[in-house]
This record gives structure tokens, C-alpha cells and sequence, in this order.
């Protein structure tokens, strides 16, 4: 290694460089949107506590996709919010690998958690009579833990090769959060390795998930053809629609993530899309789940009825 190479301690993200008028109206809208991401899913995660109406395996994992929500958002946002409006923009090299490795934690939990959702669904449509003995609250805890368990170990394969490199430089990341490839670019040695890690653990999540969700909406699909009443096929379709709009968001993004035309400024469309996985769509899960849901709305209404003065 040459001898004008430094060994870092902090980075600079450089986030979204825009003039500071503009930095300070995309600071409110943020701010506006976390705001509106931990209040939406504090309100879903406390309705499915306090009522036990919705204690069901369905709402049980509905509530871990909420903390899933609010920890990604809250491991990426606040960084992001502040150095909109500071001109010092730095972030000390381990509280950023910190930032990496749970970022990686939480979107590979939520990517199993999707899968076992689809499970449930599956269960609860294709095999009703038996759904209560297969998804049992034993079986559901042990599918929750193990979603957080595997998605732990599997991240920390690239922790553990991440923190064998050498870092000296550059000092800056250009993006709003220490993103996994952003961070091995800091590195002054051979990281294909890391890459092969990354494309291998890839395959499993989220390649993996995505096959297993399309396997069970299809045999979902075919179990709602065969209802022959129009009712049945419309609640049959219900208790599964509001799950496929998340799936779809969540996967879609990835899938324009990953196969969109690069832009002239990859970086740059890297960072935008990679709003939709910090920002939006912590935000919009639980709007889609309170609209779709009518167990969820029948409760927000009766809360509403308590809370009007008599």
C-alpha cells in the first residue's frame, strides 16, 4: 500500500446536492413524509395490539412489516433530513458501516416477511379448513423469528468480509445513506469477493422471495377462479388484494432498480429510487393496508366514535 494512502474515519455523504432553496423544500416534504411514515405505522402497529379482534396471524405479521417500516425509515431519514439543511455533511466510518448492515437487515426481513404474508394467504384461501392448524400462533412466531434470524446471518456475511478491507479513500459517498456499494468503493483492495458475496446472497433474497410470492399468487389465482360464486371470488380476492399492493410496490421498485435504462446520471437515479424503499413506501403501507382492510377501518371508525365528545 502506498504511503499516501490515509486511513479514514469519517466519510462525507453527499446526498442530494441542490441549491439551498430547494434543499430546504425537500427537507419539509421529508420531514413530512417521516412524519407521516411513524405516525402511519404507529397507528397500524397500536390498533393490532390493543384490539384483539385483529390478533390473527395476518395482522401479527402485518405488525412486524410496520417495525420493519419504521426502523428503515429511521435508520436512513433523519441522516438524510440533516444534511439537507448542514453544510458539514460527514458521518464517523462505523456508525455508517452500523447504518449499512441494518439497513440490509431490515430489507432483508421485509423481504421474508412479504414471502411468509404470501404463505398465509395462500394457507387461508387454498386450504381454509386446515388454516388454523397450520398457522398456528406457534408456527407463526417460529416464521417471524426466523425471518429476522436468516435475514441477520445472511447480512452478516457481508459485514464480516466488509470489515476485512482496508479503507483510505475516497472520503466521500455519493448518496444520502452508506449504501453497501457506495461503501466498498472506499476500499483500497481487491473487493470482488464482496461482489460475488452480493450477487449470491442476492439470488436469495430477493430473487428467491419474489419466485416463492409468484408461486403462491399463482395457486392463490387459480383458487379464486375456481369459486363459483362472484361473492366468493370478490372476498376470496379482498383478503389478499391490500398484501399484493405492497408486494407490488416493493418488488417493482426493485425491478426498476435493477433492470431500468441506466440515466446519464446513474448515481443520481440510484439515489432517487432509493427513496422509494427509505421514504415512500414505509409510508404508504400502512395507508394501503387502512384502506383495503375493513377490519382495520371498522376499528380506526370505532376509535374515532370514542373520541368525539358526547
Amino acid at each position: 500500500m502506498g504511503s499516501n494512502q490515509t486511513w479514514i474515519t469519517e466519510v462525507t455523504l453527499l446526498g442530494f446536492q441542490v441549491d439551498p432553496p430547494l434543499a430546504f423544500l425537500l427537507f419539509g416534504v421529508f420531514s413530512l413524509f417521516y412524519i407521516l411514515t411513524l405516525l402511519g405505522n404507529g397507528v397500524i402497529l397500536g390498533i393490532i395490539c390493543l384490539d384483539s379482534r385483529l390478533h390473527t396471524p395476518m395482522y401479527f405479521f402485518l405488525s412486524q412489516l410496520a417495525i420493519i417500516d419504521m426502523s428503515y425509515a429511521s435508520n436512513n431519514v433523519p441522516k438524510m433530513l440533516a444534511n439537507l439543511v448542514n453544510e458539514k455533511r460527514t458521518i464517523s466510518f462505523v456508525p455508517c458501516i452500523m447504518q449499512m448492515f441494518l439497513c440490509l437487515v431490515f430489507a432483508a426481513t421485509e423481504c421474508l416477511i412479504l414471502v411468509v404474508m404470501s404463505y398465509d394467504r395462500y394457507v387461508a384461501i387454498c386450504r381454509p379448513l386446515h388454516y388454523t392448524v397450520i398457522m398456528s400462533w406457534r408456527a407463526c412466531t417460529i416464521l417471524a423469528v426466523s425471518s429476522w434470524v436468516c435475514s441477520f446471518l445472511l447480512v452478516l456475511i457481508h459485514l464480516v468480509l466488509i470489515l476485512r478491507l482496508p479503507f483510505c479513500g475516497p472520503h466521500e459517498i455519493n448518496h444520502f445513506f452508506c449504501e453497501i456499494l457506495s461503501v466498498l468503493k472506499l476500499a483500497c483492495a481487491d473487493t470482488r469477493l464482496n461482489q460475488l458475496a452480493i450477487v449470491a446472497v442476492g439470488l436469495f433474497i430477493p430473487v428467491g422471495p419474489f419466485c416463492l410470492v409468484l408461486g403462491s399468487y399463482s395457486r392463490i389465482l387459480l383458487a379464486i377462479l375456481s369459486i363459483r360464486s362472484g361473492e366468493g371470488r370478490r372476498k376470496a380476492f379482498s383478503t389478499c388484494s391490500s398484501h399484493l399492493c405492497v408486494v407490488g410496490l416493493f418488488f417493482g421498485s426493485a425491478i426498476v432498480m435493477y433492470v431500468a435504462p441506466k440515466s446519464r446520471h446513474p448515481e443520481e437515479q440510484q439515489k432517487i429510487l432509493s427513496l422509494f424503499y427509505s421514504l415512500f413506501n414505509p409510508m404508504l403501507n400502512p395507508l394501503i393496508y387502512s384502506l383495503r382492510s375493513t377490519e382495520v377501518k371498522g376499528v380506526l371508525r370505532r376509535a374515532l366514535r370514542k373520541e368525539r365528545p358526547m
